[in-house]
């Protein structure tokens, strides 16, 4: 198996074992919220969805479906129509490769992405992921734009995010940092990226932290690490910028992370909800009584089945929550 996106170096054997995890029996009376799945039979669906991306206007939504063993996983879209999100269809510049971790910047004008996608169509399929962009132009979106070093290595990169003003984070395994993979960030010089700085010792260690969230105003970053090493450990963190830097990370408990795989951390440009991708299984209990296969057929085919979903949060009450991590 490729290492490619969040979870390409680990087995389909560990993924198997996390679906049958249960949630921490921690209650959410710690946060006072509860996190709700976002898009019920039409973004979440049962099969393995995450990595929401949205566009300024919240009009237009990407996320990746991803196949159970990961053999496979694509960049959907759809579209909020009078309040409702239309039936998604795989992007017009996805289908063909592993594509992953889509993330529109603040203007709308360009969408980041991963992509195992040969640089140019006459060379083989690559064996790392790289950030790639489209754009767009007056005529449309342009074709997708490979970024070139040294934002993108001979290594695996992960989840690009970008702040208001530009600057980009994103996870790569590239040699010479802390861990297996770090989070780097770039400050773009008359629009370019020109140099990678590794965030240090408070966020990133000799495990894995992979999925940065920067803050719009770079003031916040949420991401996701498997401490200890492994993706059944895969929970969120956060930290804050300080005068010296970042303060040193903390995990950020249930319902913000349980026993099964937290990931893409999101806020949405309007700064309305807090969004992020859990493989927990909501259907822990024991039925009340003996299931007939359609019934059981319906709830591990349902969300909440321990696949991907996508859930959310309004921002205004996890904000109230994160503030107490500074």
């Amino acid at each position: 198996m490729r290492t490619i996106g969040l979870f390409f170096s680990f087995t389909a054997f560990s993924i198997v074992n996390l679906v049958l995890c249960q949630p921490s029996g921690v209650s959410s009376e710690i946060t006072g919220v509860k996190p709700k799945i976002f898009g019920e039979g039409i973004i979440s669906t049962g099969d393995y969805e995450s990595h929401p991306a949205f566009s300024p206007g919240g009009d237009t939504l990407f996320f990746i479906k991803t196949a159970p063993d990961f053999s496979s996983w694509t960049i959907c879209l759809s579209y909020n129509k009078n309040g409702k999100w239309t039936p998604p269809k795989t992007a017009w510049f996805s289908g063909t490769y592993s594509d992953a971790d889509p993330f529109f910047s603040k203007d709308g004008n360009t969408v980041y992405f991963i992509s195992d996608r040969p640089i140019k169509k006459s060379d083989s399929l690559k064996t790392d992921s790289d950030i790639w962009k489209i754009v767009k132009t007056k005529n449309g979106w342009s074709d997708p734009i490979h970024l070139d070093a040294p934002i993108n290595s001979s290594s695996d990169e992960y989840y690009p995010t970008l702040t208001e003003n530009g600057i980009l984070y994103f996870g790569s395994s590239r040699a010479g940092g802390k861990g297996l993979t770090d989070i780097y960030r770039s400050v773009p010089v008359s629009g370019k990226f020109t140099s990678v700085e590794n965030l240090g010792d408070s966020i990133n260690t000799a495990d894995d932290e992979y999925e940065p969230f920067i803050l719009h105003d770079e003031s916040m970053l949420i991401f996701m690490a498997t401490r200890p090493r492994g993706l059944q450990n895969a929970d969120l963190f956060i930290s804050f910028k300080t005068n010296g830097g970042w303060s040193k990370a903390k995990k950020l408990p249930y319902p913000y992370s349980s026993s099964g795989i937290e990931f893409s951390p999101k806020i949405t440009w309007d700064k309305k909800y807090f969004f992020f991708s859990s493989t927990r299984n909501e259907f822990v209990k024991s039925p009340k009584k003996p299931e007939s296969t359609k019934e059981f057929h319906k709830r591990i085919q349902s969300v909440g089945n321990g696949l991907g979903d996508i859930y959310r949060i309004p921002l205004d009450e996890a904000q109230k929550f994160f503030d107490t991590f500074r």
